[in-house]
């Protein structure tokens, strides 16, 4: 095991050493975004070759982040394109002054890779317990998976097609799933690596991996998701207040009342 994770470690720090030199030569922090998903499959494919033969629970649970990590930069990719720097790398930048090459790195690359390794967890856990056969748990897991990277993949296509009309500049999108959420794509990351967590439980040990998607889970909801979003850039939009109060922030639910019109997802 620990060969495995300390594999995973090394290919993840060179990765995301590899994302810092991009982001300095192109002095955009934003590629971490872009590079966040792939780190996964990084981890997988480093522990992989680190482990023991890989069954068909490992190849299942490294094609699902596999599909997951290529959607979710590519969706990502397309949304910074020609954007510039994100608001918050900008805002880190300047509050930074002279130190913001090295902190960029420690604070934005390397902690995002231990952060990466960690929600891993259930990924790692697999590779290291080959052997037991699939069964109804399994199934369960790639429902939850299913229903995770749908929900994920629809909102920021709602989201995408809300940015695209110039009449929507500085508004809220308050329909389709960001009626029952705020964050529905936060929403959907963390259900499809709970599906993963369980994907994990069915090997010895494997109850060890439901840490990685509960990290995930309270990072989005209390540190770097929802909390940073809503106060950096959120708060400030017309009649987001009136949806806020409506609209549940992560936990998709019916809303309490009617949004006031023009609203806005992450």
């Amino acid at each position: 095991m620990l060969t495995v994770i300390w594999t995973a470690a090394a290919a993840v720090g060179l990765y995301m050493t590899g994302a810092f030199l991009v982001a300095l030569w192109r002095r955009d922090n934003s590629v971490a975004d872009v590079a966040w998903g792939p780190g996964f499959l990084v981890a997988g494919g480093a522990a992989v070759a680190a482990g023991p033969a890989p069954d068909a629970r490992t190849w299942l649970a490294l094609a699902l982040v596999a599909v997951w990590s290529a959607r979710l930069a590519l969706h990502i990719g397309l949304r910074r394109r020609g954007q510039g720097e994100d608001f918050r790398y900008a805002r880190w930048r300047e509050q930074w002054g002279r130190w913001w090459v090295v902190r960029s790195f420690l604070q934005v690359f390397l902690l995002q890779g231990v952060i990466l390794l960690a929600v891993s967890l259930p990924v790692l856990i697999i590779v290291t317990a080959p052997g037991v056969p699939l069964g109804a748990l399994d199934a369960l897991a790639v429902a939850i998976w299913l229903a995770g990277f749908s929900w994920e993949a629809v909102s920021d296509l709602q989201l995408a097609r809300f940015r695209r009309d110039p009449a929507n500049r500085g508004q809220v999108l308050t329909t389709g799933l960001w009626r029952y959420s705020r964050h529905p794509n936060y929403f959907g990351e963390a259900l499809l690596w709970w599906g993963i967590g369980v994907l994990a439980m069915a090997v010895p040990g494997g109850w060890l991996g439901l840490l990685g998607p509960t990290l995930l889970t309270f990072l989005l909801l209390r540190v770097s998701g929802v909390p940073m979003l809503e106060r950096g850039h959120m708060e400030k939009r017309p009649g987001y207040a009136q949806y806020a109060a409506a609209t549940n922030a992560f936990l998709p639910w019916f809303p309490r009342s009617s949004a006031a019109g023009g609203g806005g997802g992450a």
